[in-house]
């Protein structure tokens, strides 16, 4: 009953979280230095720190084979720096979830295992993995796809608080990413919440910090490295959010869907 993510930032985590709770043993890859701005809901952080924990399940940096087997045992979840999913042919996974959320394909394959599941756009139920899982907010968040693909990206953020582009930090020019406001911290209109080569970036609402990459990572201009909520929850900014939850539902429904169609499990 082990199943690959591919990713590990917070919308993976959701899922994660979701099949751990389920029964299930999961495996995580990421890159070297991941960009997840969500950083308190996402495994990935463990490959900085050694290990992280959400909603009370643990996460831990594995090198290899024996240390991800060593990890599983003691009921944790390992997560390798691993882009390539080298680790695939070396354990008998039962399923694939690529949830690089990268808005296109970079290498899954539906023989990657018996159930290959993808999050978001790039993906044709079918021909790329067995089944989609609607990633954008909405009446099918969440939803299944058996047939076709997930909606395609708008580039516009989801409407949360009723702000969708104010809410999201970008990065003002290329270089090293300084923040300035925390994680779970509230900040104003205008106030300024990083810089990048001394260019100051300023809040476009008022609202609580949810998400910030961590101080020294390279950015480009342009690219997300925050976010800002309106709602003004702060424990918002330390469980997994509604989206994920509701992704991770989906990728549930698809592994149990497709498993008992194959016949992994007795009904």
């Amino acid at each position: 009953m082990l199943i690959l993510v591919k990713g590990a930032g917070d919308l993976a985590t959701g899922t994660a979280v979701r099949l751990y709770r389920a029964g299930f043993q999961v495996v995580m890859t990421d890159v070297a230095q991941p960009t997840a701005v969500r950083r308190t809901v996402a495994f990935s952080q463990c490959i900085y720190d050694g290990q992280t924990t959400v909603e009370g399940i643990t996460a831990r940096k594995a090198e290899n084979r024996d240390q991800v087997r060593d990890i599983l045992a003691a009921g944790e979840i390992p997560v390798l720096v691993d882009p390539q999913a080298s680790i695939l042919p070396q354990l008998p996974f039962m399923a694939v979830v690529d949830a690089i959320l990268a808005k296109k394909n970079l290498g899954t394959t539906i023989s990657d295992a018996p159930i290959v599941l993808a999050l978001g756009p790039g993906f044709t139920a079918g021909v790329d993995c067995h089944g989609v899982i609607e990633t954008k907010r909405g009446h099918d968040l969440g939803r299944l796809i058996l047939e076709g693909a997930a909606i395609p990206n708008t580039g516009v953020p989801g409407d949360v608080g009723g702000y969708t582009t104010e809410r999201i930090i970008r990065a003002p020019a290329d270089g090293p990413f300084e923040p300035v406001a925390q994680i779970g911290q509230q900040v104003n209109l205008g106030d300024v919440v990083a810089k990048v080569n001394g260019i100051p970036v300023t809040a476009q609402l008022t609202g609580i910090v949810r998400g910030m990459l961590p101080a020294g990572i390279p950015v480009t201009a342009g690219m997300k490295s925050g976010d800002i909520d309106p709602r003004c929850e702060v424990r918002h900014c330390f469980t997994v959010s509604d989206k994920a939850r509701a992704i991770g539902g989906g990728v549930l429904e698809g592994i149990l869907y497709f498993g008992r169609r194959l016949r992994l499990w007795n009904d």
